[in-house]
């Protein structure tokens, strides 16, 4: 699992019919070195709603299809939950 920031929101007129109805947003990695939103962004399909600014859970490869409940639907990654608080432990070394 991975966690990130939705930063925006992809607009596409024609997409697989398996797609059809599903949002699909694009999400900046969280990176714990920097404890930051820096991470390289993604394209995720949303399947809670989530909306621009909030800090997501995704998952990626056949989770992502598992998550939207339908075995051959062509997602690599999903939008599987809302975070409602981050806490993170600075890595002493």
């Amino acid at each position: 699992m991975l966690i990130g920031q939705v930063i925006g929101t992809v607009v596409a007129t024609r997409k697989h019919e398996l797609l059809s109805g599903s949002s699909i947003q694009i999400v900046q990695l969280y990176s714990p070195e920097s404890n930051t939103f820096t991470g390289k962004a993604i394209v995720a399909l949303d399947v809670v709603g989530a909306g621009e600014g909030e800090t997501v859970v995704v998952v990626t490869g056949s989770s992502a299809r598992i998550a939207m409940d339908r075995e051959n639907v062509p997602v690599d990654a999903a939008i599987v939950g809302i975070v409602d608080q981050l806490n993170v432990e600075p890595i002493k070394g």
